[in-house]
C-alpha cells in the first residue's frame, strides 16, 4: 500500500498539533510551524514563542515538527498544561490536511520520540507501524491495541508524525478551541495576518483531558 492508500482505507481525516496561543499567533504570523530548533533564529517569534516541552532529549530531531494523527497525544498535552499552568495562555489544536504525511521526509514514530523503545520509519510502512497490534514504549512497557480502538487512531497516544523543517500554513484547514472566546479571538487573528479559509471550532473533546484510553502491559 501507499501512504495515500494508508490514509484512505483508514479515514484519516486530520494531522494535528497542539499549541498556546501564542504558538498559533506566531505560526500564523510566521506562515508556517516552525521545528523548536528554527524558532529561537526567528526575531518577530522570540517574544512570543513558548515551548510545549520545557526539556527535549531527542536531540537529533529538533529540526522536524512533532504532530499526532487524529488526536493529539493526550498524556503530553496534560504535562503541558502543568508545566505552564500559572502563566495566562490558552490552548488550541492546529489540523492540517492529512496529504502532509506524503510530503518528502517525513517520518513515523511508533510511540513518544523520546522514549527508547521507540520505531522511526518513512513511507507507507513506517506509517501501518503506528497501527500494530502492539507497541514497546520503553522495557517492559509495552501498549496493546484495543479492538475497539477506531482505525484512523495510532495504537499508542503518543505516536508521533516528524515533520522535517517547518510546515505551510497553507496546508491547515482547522483550529480547534475549547470555548467560544478562544474562538473570538483566533478569528480576529486570523482578520489581523489575513489568513482565509481555516474553520475555527469549538471542541472541548479534542483536547483529550480526561485522557486517551489504551491498555498496556507491564
Amino acid at each position: 500500500m501507499t501512504v495515500n492508500e494508508i490514509i484512505t482505507d483508514r479515514e484519516i481525516t486530520e494531522i494535528v498539533h497542539f499549541t498556546t496561543h501564542r504558538g498559533l499567533l506566531g505560526s500564523l504570523h510566521a506562515g508556517s510551524v516552525k521545528s523548536r530548533k528554527r524558532l529561537p533564529t526567528e526575531m518577530d517569534l522570540k517574544f512570543i514563542y513558548k515551548p510545549n516541552a520545557e526539556y527535549r532529549k531527542d536531540a537529533a530531531w529538533l529540526d522536524y515538527v512533532n504532530l499526532s494523527i487524529s488526536r493529539i497525544n493526550s498524556d503530553f498535552f496534560l504535562t503541558s498544561c502543568r508545566w505552564h499552568r500559572e502563566e495566562d495562555l490558552w490552548w488550541c489544536i492546529m489540523s492540517f490536511e492529512p496529504a502532509i504525511l506524503t510530503h518528502p521526509g517525513v517520518y513515523f514514530a511508533t510511540t513518544n520520540n523520546m522514549y527508547t523503545g521507540v520505531v522511526r520509519g518513512a513511507g507507507a510502512s513506517g506509517l501501518e507501524r503506528l497501527f500494530a497490534p502492539r507497541i514497546a514504549r520503553w522495557t517492559g512497557n509495552t501498549v496493546v491495541r484495543l479492538a475497539n480502538l477506531a482505525g484512523r487512531f495510532a495504537t499508542c497516544v503518543q505516536a508521533e508524525v516528524l515533520y522535517p523543517g517547518e510546515l505551510s500554513i497553507q496546508h491547515l484547514k482547522g483550529v480547534y478551541v475549547e470555548q467560544d472566546e478562544d474562538q473570538d479571538e483566533v478569528h480576529a487573528q486570523m482578520h489581523m495576518i489575513g489568513v482565509e479559509g481555516v474553520e475555527v471550532i469549538v471542541d472541548a473533546t479534542k483536547f483529550g483531558r480526561t485522557g486517551a484510553r489504551y491498555a498496556t502491559s507491564k
